[in-house]
């Protein structure tokens, strides 16, 4: 277990369900100040931050759409204004949109996944660099996928391309702020059972994927947290910025 992330200032955009939500949970306990983002689903982001308060944590909430760059930035600056400075950013948000071949995709389905799962990520990532900087130390962790590597399932190539950009901005970002102190990495998930695939697969979709997987089942968001944990501890990984941590059951081993 960490024990360095007691006081660190955390905000996690894409944190009312799933995955962010459960490293929200996990922060708060190890007394991370947190500041957690929504978008629609405020009630699940309200309902997080409770859970994190009766457990002692300290949390606030902003709803915002980071799919607008303005607001993407507007977040970070906000967060640090209620936080008094930036440790960690988790970059989250994330959505499918739709599962379409390339040559079926609509121009409105395009631009959503790119200023969703793109923008959201370039953003923010670019107004946190620069606080960082500023502060000589910090870490940004980015959320990717799977399908980044293998190109996704059926229907998610759109999708997967975009987080083929979220894991490459995150080594350029590891790249270009090392000096000043401030680590990147990233966590691809495999297929974890969060609303994303509520909205995204259907059930035989997720059996098939089950079938693929070494350790004979999907993934929880639980799962996941230990590399963000990993990752935004100091004490743990202050020596390795740059990487793409996969948590799949082995579906892939690159």
């Amino acid at each position: 277990m960490s024990t360095d992330l007691n006081g660190k200032r955390c905000l996690i955009i894409g944190a009312s369900s799933g995955i962010g939500a459960a490293v929200a949970r996990r922060f708060g306990e190890l007394g991370v100040r947190l500041v957690i983002v929504c978008n629609e689903n405020r009630a699940g982001a309200d309902a997080v931050a409770d859970e994190v308060r009766q457990g002692g944590g300290v949390i606030d909430v902003l709803q915002a759409d980071v799919a607008d760059p303005k607001v993407a930035a507007q977040v970070i600056d906000d967060a640090v204004e209620l936080l008094g400075g930036l440790d960690i950013l988790i970059n989250n948000a994330g959505a499918m949109f739709g599962r379409t071949a390339i040559a079926d995709a609509t121009d409105e389905q395009y631009a959503k996944v790119i200023e969703l799962n793109i923008g959201g990520v370039f953003f923010a990532s670019r107004r946190a660099a620069a606080i960082m900087q500023a502060q000589g130390h910090g870490a940004i962790i980015n959320t990717t996928s799977i399908a980044a590597r293998t190109g996704g399932g059926g229907g998610a190539g759109l999708y997967g391309s975009a987080k083929g950009f979220v894991s490459t901005i995150t080594r350029v970002l590891a790249k270009e702020l090392a000096a000043s102190g401030v680590r990147v990495n990233g966590v691809a998930p495999g297929v974890i059972t969060t609303p994303f695939h509520e909205r995204a697969s259907t059930p035989a979709q997720l059996e098939e994927s089950r079938k693929g997987i070494p350790m004979g089942r999907l993934g929880t968001p639980e799962d996941c947290v230990g590399a963000y944990e990993f990752l935004a501890s100091a004490a743990m990984s202050g020596y390795i910025t740059g990487q793409i941590i996969e948590v799949n059951g082995g579906q892939l081993m690159p």
